[in-house]
C-alpha cells in the first residue's frame, strides 16, 4: 500500500491532478449547496466527461466532488434552514438557532472542521478496515438491519423532549409516509390512490425541501425582518470560535466520525442515518440535553463530522464486493466499469493505486472544500442580515427548481411544496419535524428487514436475539431508551435534596 500511495501522491503532484481534485471539490461544493442535487447527480452528470481522461485522473475528480459535497449541504442547512442533501437535515437542527442568534460564522467554522476531520478519520479508517473488510460486511443480515433502525428510531424518544406525545405524532405519520408505495417484499403497490407517481413511494429529497426549506421561508415571511433575530451579533471572529469549538468537544467529534464511518459501511443504510445516529447520540450524552435545538453547537459538530467520514465507510463495500454503500456509490460504480475496473478482490490486489488515489482525493477535498468555505464564511454570514421579503422568491425559486431537476419532475415539486405546507403547520403547532424525517427514511429498512428477518427464521422472534451483532444492537437500544429515564430520576433526586437542604 506504501508503494501505491507514493504513486498517487507523484500522479497528484506532477501529473496535474492538482486540477481535476481542485475542479471535483468546487464542483461538489456547488452541487452539495443546490438543495436537491447531491454527489448522485454530480457523479451522474460528470460520468461522461471522464470518458477521455485516464482513471487516475478521474479517481480525483471522483473524490473532489465525494469529499466537498457533505460540507457544501450544511451551509445552506446553517444559514437558511435549507439543507443541501439529505444527511445535512441534521446539522439543521442546531445550525440554524445558531444563525438566529447571530452565530452564523460560528456555525459554519465548525461544521468546516468538522467535516474536514470526519473526512479524513473516515478513510483511515477505510486503510484499516479494508484487509478485513469481508468479516465485517457479512456480519449484518436482515435482523441486524431491523435492529439497527430501531436503534434509530429511538432517536425519537430524546429528540423531542418535554414534547414526546407531539413527537410519537410526527413518527406515526413519517411511518405511514414510508409505506406509499411498492412493497418490495409482496410485490404489491399500497396507498397509491391509482397515482402512477406514487408507485416509488413519497421521494425523501422534496420532502426536506417542503419540511425545511419551504416551511421556514413561509414562516420567515409571515414574522418579516431578517434571519438573524440579532444583527449586531454577526461578527467576523465567530468563525475562529467555531474552530475552537470542535477540538474543545473532541469526544462529540470522535463519537461522530466512528458512527458515521460504521453505519456509512453497512450497504442501504447512508449517511442520513449516520447523522441522525450521531446527533441522537449526542444528545442522549450530553449533561445538558434540553439546549439542543437551540443553538447548541455540539448538535453541529456531530452531524458534519459522521456526514464526513461515511464517505470513508461506504467505500468499505462499494470497493471490496462491488455492493454500494449508498446511491452515490451506485453511482460511481458504474465510473469504475467505465474506466474497466471491476470491483471486488481483484481490484485491491491489481490497482491499489487507484484505490489510493481515490481515498486521497477524498480526504484532501474534504479539508479544501472546508478552506475555501471559510475563506468567504464572513461575507455568507452577512446573508442572514438580509431582509426575508428580497430572500422568499431567491430561496423559493432555487428549492423548487432543485426539486425538479432531481428527477425532472412536476410531481417533485408538487411534493415539496405540500410538504412545505405540513412543515409550516408543523412549525405553527410546535410539533417537531425530526421524529418525521428518520421514520421517513426508517420506515422502508425496518419493515423490509423485519419480514426478511421472519422468512429466514420461519416465524421465530428469537432470531434478533440468538445473533451476537443483533443481541448488542438490541442491547444499545434498550440503553438509549433509558437514557431520559435515568436523567429524569437523577434531575428528581438532585430537586429534593435541594428542596430539603437547610
Amino acid at each position: 500500500m506504501g508503494d501505491a500511495l507514493l504513486t498517487s501522491l507523484s500522479a497528484l503532484v506532477v501529473s496535474g491532478g492538482v486540477f481535476y481534485l481542485l475542479l471535483g471539490t468546487i464542483v461538489g461544493l456547488v452541487f452539495g449547496i443546490i438543495p436537491g442535487l447531491g454527489g448522485p447527480t454530480a457523479l451522474a452528470l460528470l460520468i461522461p466527461l471522464t470518458f477521455g481522461l485516464d482513471t487516475t485522473a478521474a479517481m480525483f475528480l471522483a473524490g473532489g466532488i465525494m469529499g466537498a459535497i457533505p460540507f457544501g449541504g450544511s451551509v445552506t442547512a446553517i444559514l437558511l434552514n435549507t439543507p443541501g442533501t439529505a444527511p445535512n437535515a441534521a446539522t439543521v437542527f442546531d445550525g440554524y438557532p445558531m444563525t438566529l442568534e447571530g452565530r452564523a460564522g460560528e456555525a459554519l467554522g465548525a461544521a468546516a472542521t468538522a467535516s474536514s476531520i470526519g473526512g479524513i478519520f473516515g478513510i483511515l479508517i477505510l486503510f484499516a478496515v479494508l484487509p478485513v473488510a469481508r468479516e465485517i460486511i457479512l456480519a449484518f443480515a436482515p435482523p441486524e438491519f431491523f435492529m439497527l433502525a430501531v436503534l434509530g428510531l429511538c432517536a425519537i424518544a430524546v429528540s423531542s423532549d418535554g414534547k414526546m406525545l407531539k413527537g410519537l405524532i410526527a413518527a406515526c405519520l413519517g411511518l405511514m409516509i414510508a409505506f406509499v408505495g411498492y412493497d418490495n417484499v409482496s410485490g404489491t403497490v399500497r396507498f397509491a390512490f391509482g397515482i402512477d407517481y406514487l408507485w416509488d413511494g413519497i421521494p425523501l429529497i422534496p420532502a426536506l425541501i417542503g419540511l425545511f426549506a419551504i416551511a421556514q421561508i413561509v414562516s420567515l415571511y409571515l414574522a418579516g425582518g431578517s434571519i438573524t433575530e440579532n444583527p449586531t451579533a454577526v461578527r467576523v471572529n465567530r468563525v475562529g470560535d467555531g474552530i475552537r469549538a470542535v477540538f474543545r468537544h473532541w469526544p462529540t467529534l470522535l463519537r461522530g466520525s466512528g458512527i458515521g464511518a460504521l453505519v456509512g459501511a453497512v450497504p442501504g443504510v447512508g449517511g442520513t442515518v449516520a447523522a441522525f445516529l450521531s446527533y441522537s447520540v449526542t444528545v442522549q450524552t450530553s449533561k445538558d440535553p434540553e439546549s439542543f435545538g437551540k443553538g447548541n453547537i455540539q448538535g453541529v459538530i456531530a452531524p458534519e463530522a459522521s456526514n464526513n467520514a461515511r464517505e470513508g465507510g461506504a467505500l468499505i463495500p462499494t470497493l471490496a464486493f462491488g455492493i454500494p454503500g449508498s446511491a452515490e456509490m451506485a453511482v460511481f460504480l458504474g465510473l469504475l466499469v467505465l474506466h474497466g475496473l471491476q470491483p471486488g478482490p481483484s481490484l485491491l490486489l491489481n490497482n491499489m493505486s487507484v484505490i489510493t488515489s481515490l481515498m486521497l482525493s477524498i480526504a484532501i477535498a474534504s479539508v479544501l472544500a472546508s478552506v475555501l468555505c471559510l475563506m468567504v464564511a464572513r461575507r455568507l454570514a452577512l446573508i442572514t442580515l438580509i431582509d426575508v421579503n428580497f430572500l422568499v422568491p431567491v430561496i423559493l425559486s432555487v428549492s423548487l427548481v432543485g426539486a425538479y431537476a432531481l428527477n425532472s419532475s412536476m410531481y417533485d415539486a408538487i411534493v415539496a411544496v405540500i410538504f412545505g405546507a405540513v412543515g409550516y403547520l408543523m412549525i405553527r403547532f410546535d410539533y417537531p419535524r425530526l421524529p418525521l424525517v428518520i421514520a421517513m427514511f426508517l420506515g422502508e429498512v425496518l419493515e423490509v428487514s423485519y419480514r426478511q428477518s421472519m422468512m429466514i427464521a420461519r416465524g421465530d422472534w428469537t432470531v434478533f436475539f440468538t445473533r451476537p451483532l443483533s443481541l448488542v444492537l438490541f442491547l444499545l437500544v434498550i440503553l438509549s431508551l433509558s437514557v431520559p429515564f435515568i436523567r429524569y430520576l437523577l434531575r428528581r433526586r438532585g430537586a429534593n435534596r435541594e428542596s430539603t437542604a437547610p
